[in-house]
Formats: structure tokens, sequence, C-alpha cells
């Protein structure tokens, strides 16, 4: 029996070893069947963004940057083709709407991305004009009226700071302000019959006190309690202008969709999930109700048809992360995308429950199977509280293979990393870089007690989140954690020169998109059509005209800036009304000082954020090389 035994364990090990070396030779074989792509071609995967139906339903407008930048387009909605509506080289155009009884568009656009968006007219000959042309005055399309005569915006040409409510009419365009916001806040929405507005004035970034308006009496009914400890976001009225939709995470860790009666001033839950409810809308004739659920890192969308829940098309490759719904509520376009996959759009008919696929993002010359979907993850941090995070593991990663790894930090403060399409991830990933996403305390969609962890201790508990991330990859037995980076956008840029400067030996290498370096210019700065947030950003990070102008400067990483030893990268927009170039010009010169690599590279016509795709490309092609001769 022993030597049964004997023998039968020799077959096992020699079957466990053949095993491991097919295995091995499997895994080598995907690796060397994985097709490494350029930057070029990864932009030329096309972005859509919008999907607005025509009068008659026979298009849908939305815009694109096939052209390198975003320019506007007419979908048909039977899959017959596409029609080029603009073809400007200078700036992006972004959809607003078609006009309700002809092909009349509305888009708006700002000057080299420095955010003062104007509304204007793309009328049927190819005609533009700036419908808000005051000099400075930033408008925002705010939808039509109910008898489709005019259109409401808001804009702050009376007095930057603030917003007021105006309406157009399509005849003439004669322009006049039917509510004057003297109660500070922003008007986010409108009763269908102009007498009412719901008001968000922000406290911190995450509460806000939320009123009603009534415009013919200025009477103010208040929404949310007096010192609320909650945030409160306006959705929509109802039809009948008798209710203001709102969502609340009052009394709960997640946002949930309420609405308030405007005559007995009485409370009403209307639904509420495991996670946030980002949005909750109505189709036209309020017969459909669209919501957004927040389902960790993964937008859900839950439709119902008065007050029963519909079932949605289940569409391969992808989830549906948008939708808008006809005016005749006969149709539905869909946004359809996924971590691995750029968004694409359909439309469905509701008649014939049939789905139409009017886009194709992905670069034909691509194979969607060479690149990589992103796993929800967690791990535990410094006080073993649980921090989301989305990994990326390149297909050429084995624990023969170890890769380098980077670590990818959201902006903010409080955004969230989300498994939606990232070129720039993707890009890294495909060249053989992981990548882990970190959502530290303090991002968004993970209660709003973990989205308060890190009021008033930014730079610290937070980093220490993104530095334990290091702790995580060592369990990956195909993560090279004697060679990981970290990288980010604006408030992630500013993690990343807070990681250099204030814990110098974690990573090996940066790359600052966009990001801060002096709170202290920064919060003094701010735009000023951000007044109404400028209370909640002092609040959250410090008022930099007090005491908390110490605290401001100690994790401020430009005068920390000779702690720094390891290779950085810098990107900065010439416009960007946030970050403001001269932060990142000497951040850029006290780092040379310290003798340690430092590639900077300005975009002369961008502005917080990447607008054209020369530069997208320019930019994330130098981030490979930078990372290929420092990190790889």
């Amino acid at each position: 029996m022993k030597g049964l035994h004997f023998l039968s364990t020799l077959l096992i090990a020699l079957c466990l070893v053949s095993c491991e070396k097919k295995q091995q030779a499997e895994d080598e074989n995907a690796s060397s069947e994985i097709e490494k792509y350029s930057i070029e071609e990864f932009y030329n995967n096309i972005s859509y963004r919008g999907g607005y139906f025509s009068h008659d339903e026979s298009k849908l407008l939305i815009s694109s940057n096939a052209t390198g930048i975003y320019n506007l387009y007419a979908l048909h909605t039977d899959g017959s083709g596409m029609d080029t509506l603009s073809q400007n080289i200078e700036e992006s155009w972004y959809a607003n709407s078609y006009f309700p009884n002809d092909d009349r568009i509305l888009f708006s656009a700002d000057r080299g991305g420095n955010e003062i968006n104007h509304i204007y007219l793309l009328d049927t000959n190819g005609e533009v004009t700036d419908l808000t042309p005051t000099e400075n005055e930033k408008a925002s399309f705010m939808g039509w009226s109910k008898d489709l005569k005019r259109f409401k915006y808001t804009s702050n040409k009376r007095d930057p700071n603030f917003f007021d409510i105006y309406e157009m009419d399509i005849e003439n365009f004669d322009s006049k302000m039917i509510f004057e916001n003297n109660a500070g806040g922003y008007p986010s929405v409108i009763s269908d019959d102009n007498n009412f507005v719901a008001i968000e004035k922000p406290i911190t970034t995450s509460i806000n006190e939320l009123m009603v308006v009534e415009v013919s009496s200025g009477n103010k009914v208040m929404v949310s309690p007096v010192n609320p400890t909650a945030s409160y976001g306006a959705q929509e009225f109802s039809k009948d202008n008798q209710y203001l939709y709102f969502t609340t995470n009052d009394e709960s860790e997640f946002t949930y969709l309420s609405k308030f009666n405007m005559t007995d001033k009485s409370y009403e839950k209307v639904y509420e999930a495991d996670w946030d409810i980002w949005y909750a809308n109505f189709s036209w004739n309020e017969t459909y109700q669209v919501m957004g659920i927040n389902a960790d890192a993964q937008t859900k969308v839950r439709i119902t048809k008065n007050g029963e829940k519909v079932s949605l098309p289940e569409i391969k490759g992808g989830d549906i992360n948008g939708v808008d719904i006809s005016r005749s509520e006969n149709k539905m376009r869909l946004s359809v995308g996924s971590s691995k996959m750029p968004t694409n759009i359909y439309v469905y008919d509701f008649k014939t429950q049939s789905l139409q696929k009017l886009t194709e993002s992905l670069n034909p010359n691509m194979n969607s199977e060479d690149l990589v979907a992103g796993d929800v993850v967690r791990y535990p941090s410094f006080d073993d509280l649980q921090i989301p995070a989305i990994l990326y593991k390149p297909h050429q990663a084995t624990a023969e293979n170890k890769t380098p790894v980077l670590v990818l930090v959201h902006g903010g403060p409080g955004g969230q990393t989300r498994l939606n399409y990232s070129p720039l991830v993707q890009y890294l990933v495909n060249h053989g870089y992981g990548v882990i996403g970190v959502n530290n305390r303090g991002s968004s969609g993970y209660g709003k007690s973990f989205n308060r962890m890190d009021d008033q201790k930014h730079g610290e508990d937070d980093l220490m989140d993104c530095v334990y991330a290091k702790d995580f990859l060592a369990t990956l037995d195909w993560a090279d954690t004697s060679r990981v980076g970290i990288i980010g956008g604006s408030y992630g840029g500013y993690m990343v020169m807070a990681a250099l400067a204030f814990q110098p030996e974690a990573f090996d290498v940066g790359v600052n998109i966009f990001g801060v370096t002096n709170w202290l210019r920064t919060l003094k700065s701010i735009p000023s059509w951000w007044e109404a947030q400028r209370t909640a950003l002092y609040e959250e990070l410090g008022d930099p005209f007090s005491e908390d102008s110490v605290r401001l400067r100690r994790i401020s990483p430009l005068f920390h800036a000779g702690n720094i030893t390891k290779p950085v990268m810098v990107l900065q927009g010439s416009n960007d009304p946030r970050v403001l170039q001269v932060e990142s010009d000497e951040m850029v010169e006290n780092v040379k000082a310290n003798g340690v690599p430092v590639e900077y590279v300005l975009f002369p016509d961008e502005g917080h954020g990447f607008r054209k795709k020369e530069n997208e490309i320019k930019g994330y092609g130098k981030i490979k090389d930078f990372l290929d001769q420092y990190l790889k």
C-alpha cells in the first residue's frame, strides 16, 4: 500500500509540474500574442458625448473628437450614417440641443480651456452666432420652456460671482432675466412655470443648504434643515410644479431620492439603494423616470414607467451608463461603455423593442481583447480602513515576468476612480505597466463618512492610503514593488507632488498632470464663478486668509521641494484658471535645483485638462517615454 501511495503521489507531483509548465507556456504565448499599440492608435479611438434627439427623432446630436477636437455631428437613428455639422479647428464645440421644431442647434464652447463657456447658435446654413456675447460671461444651457418657444440658461453677466437665470426667445433671440440670484449659491433647476427655483448653497464640499425661492413673491423655503449635516442635490420639479425631487444622505450613509411637496412642505422618500443615487430625471411627459446609481465605481441605470421597473436591453461588452428619452417617449438613446471599451451610442425603440448601434468608437485596427478590464479590489490602509481601488493587470504580467506598477490618484478632492474607459490607463497597461486606481479616503461613492475622512487632513491620511497600496501590490505575484510610480491629475497631481515631497522614498517616479502645488495661491485665486463654492473649499481645505494658512503652507509641496529626490514629470496648461501656470513653473524650477531629473511639458492652448487630441498624444506619449526611462 505504501508503494501504491508513493506511486500515486509521484504521479500527482509530475502532473502538477506538467500543468505548471503548460500554464507557464500558455502565459508566455498569451503575452507574445498581445499586440502593443502606439499612442496614436489609441487616439484613433473616438470619443462620443451627448446624444440629443432632433424634433422628428430621425437624428441624434452628438459631440465627437474624431477630428482631433470636439465637433458636432448628427447620427441617423436608423443606423444609416452620420452627418458632419461643424469642422472647427481651433476650439472644441459641445452639443447642447437641437431646436424643438427644426434642425438648428445650440452648442457651448470656451476659448483655450479658460472655462468661460458661451452658448452659440449653429444655423442650418452653417452660420454661427454667439447668443451670450458679453465679455467674460459664463453661460450654461438649462433646457426648453414647456411651450418650446424659449430656452433657459444661467449666466453671470450681471455679477461675475453669481449666476442668474435667463430665458431667450428663439424667434428674435431676445433675452430677459427671469430670476435674479440674491440668495447666493447656485440655481440648479427651475420649474416649468418659472415660479420656483432650487438653490444649492455649499457649506462644505459634503454639506449644503437646499432652498426653493418663489420667484413671484421672493419667498424662500428651506428644503434642508437649519444647520444641515448632509448633502442635498436638486434634481427637477415635477411637471405640475407641485414637487421638487432631490437627493440627500440625511440620516443615511448613501444618497437616496426624495421629493418635497411645495404646498404642505412635507417630504416623501421615493427610492433608495445600497449605493448613492447620482441623478434622477423624468422624460418629457413624466411617463418614465431615469435614475443613475453609483454602484461600486460603476453606473447602474434604473428606469421606471409609471412607477414600474423597465427591463433594459442586454448589450455585450459594455454597460449602459447614460440615457436620454425622446420627447415623444418612443425612443431612448443609450450610452454604453466599459473600462476596456470607449463609449458607443445606441438607440432603443420602446414600441418595437429593437436596438440599433450607431457608433463604433474602437479603432478598427485594435483588438479589444488586447485591452484590459479593471477589477474592483480593496486593501487595508495604515489604520486598517478598507480602501477601494480599480486594478489593471497587464496581459503580459506573470510571476516570472513581473511588471512595474503605477498608483493612479483621481482628481477632486472628493472625486472617484471609476470603471470608465481611460486611453492613458489602457495605453500604459498595454505597454506593460500595472495600474491601481486608488479611491483614497475622501473619495465619493462609498458613503458620507468615508467622503469626509480627509477633511483638513489632505496630503496626510489620504496620502498614506496611496502609500499603503504598495503593501497590497506586494501580495500580487506579478507586481514588481521595486518599481512603483505615482501618477495623477488635478488633486491627484497634488497627491503626486505631496508623495514625492512628504514620503520621498515611497515611490520611484511621479507624474503630475495639472496638479496643485501651492494651496495658498490656489485657494486665493479661485475663479469668480466658483464664488458659491469658495466657502465650502475653505471649510474642507482651509482658509488661506486665516490661521489655516500655516497648515496650508505645511501641506503645499512647493515649500518642501527640497525633499524631492525622485524623477518627476509635470504637465500644465497655460490657460488653466484653477492651477495657474506659475505654480508649475516654480515647482519645476525648485526641483531642478535639487539636481533631480524633471520633464516639464507646457501646453499653450489648454486649460485644466486636455481638449485636443494632438496634445493628449503628445503629453501621454511623453509620459510613457518618461516612465520607460526612469521606471522600466
